[in-house]
C-alpha cells in the first residue's frame, strides 16, 4: 500500500521470514525491483510439495504470534494492497535451488514466453548452450523455473534468476554474450529446426532487482 513499503519490511525483517521457518517454509530470497513505482516485494519460498505448502501457510495464518505481529504492523492501514502467486519447479538444468550469498550484487529475474510447442526446444537450448555461455561472460545461474502445469501458461513459460556484479556488468555480459559465435550458432541452428524464432515478439522480460537486508539470497 502506498507508504508501507519500509513498515512490510519490518514485518518479514521481524516476524514473518521466522514464521515462514517455524511453519517449515524455506525462505530463499526476498528483493525489490531497482525501479519500484509499483512499491512490490517480490520473495521465493520453497516447499516439499504442494500439499505442505497449503498446511504450512494454513498453520501460519493461525499461529497467534503472526495474529499479534500483523495487528500491531496495521494499527495505521493493511500494508499489502495485493498479493500474487506463482507455483513453480526446478528444471532439470537448474543448478540446486538454495540460498547463497556472495559479493554484493544485484539479480536479474527473467521470463521468456515460447512460441506454441517451443518451450522444450528452449529448454534444450538453455540446457545445451545458454547457461554454459552466461557462465563463461560471468553471469551467475541461480535458479531456472518451470510452471508448475495448473499455471496459466505453463506450457509456453520459463522463469529463471542470474546475478551480476553490477548492473554495468550485466549489460557487458550480455553484449559479449550475444557476440559470441558460440552463441550466434546455437541460435541459428535451434531456430532453425524450430522453423522460426522460440519466443514470441517481446517475449524475453527481464526486472533488475535488490535483495533485501533480510533476504536469504543476497
Amino acid at each position: 500500500a502506498p507508504g508501507k513499503l519500509d513498515a512490510l519490511h519490518a514485518r518479514f525483517r521481524n516476524h514473518t521470514t521466522q514464521l515462514f521457518t517455524k511453519h517449515g517454509m524455506t525462505n530463499l530470497g526476498f528483493w525489490t525491483p531497482a525501479e519500484n513505482p509499483e512499491l512490490k516485494l517480490i520473495y521465493v519460498l520453497a516447499y516439499p510439495n504442494r500439499a505442505a505448502r497449503e498446511a504450512s501457510w494454513k498453520n501460519f495464518l493461525s499461529d497467534p504470534d503472526w495474529l499479534s505481529a500483523q495487528k500491531a504492523s496495521e494499527v495505521d492501514g493493511a500494508l499489502v494492497a495485493k498479493i500474487e502467486s506463482t507455483f513453480m519447479e526446478a528444471t532439470d538444468f537448474s543448478p540446486e535451488i538454495k540460498a547463497s550469498s556472495a559479493a554484493p550484487r544485484v539479480f536479474e529475474l527473467r521470463t521468456y514466453t515460447t512460441t506454441p510447442g517451443n518451450l522444450e526446444n528452449l529448454k534444450a537450448r538453455f540446457r545445451q548452450h545458454t547457461t554454459a555461455l552466461f557462465a563463461k561472460h560471468g553471469m551467475s545461474n541461480l535458479f531456472y523455473w518451470n510452471l508448475q502445469p495448473d499455471q496459466p501458461g505453463a506450457d509456453q513459460t520459463l522463469v529463471y534468476l542470474l546475478a551480476h556484479r553490477d548492473a554495468a556488468t550485466m549489460a557487458a555480459s550480455f553484449q559479449a554474450f550475444r557476440e559470441d559465435s558460440l552463441w550466434l550458432a546455437a541460435k541459428e541452428a535451434s531456430e532453425k529446426a524450430a522453423g522460426g524464432s522460440l519466443t514470441v515478439p517481446d517475449g524475453v522480460k527481464s526486472l533488475l532487482l535488490n535483495a533485501t537486508d533480510y533476504s536469504e539470497t543476497r
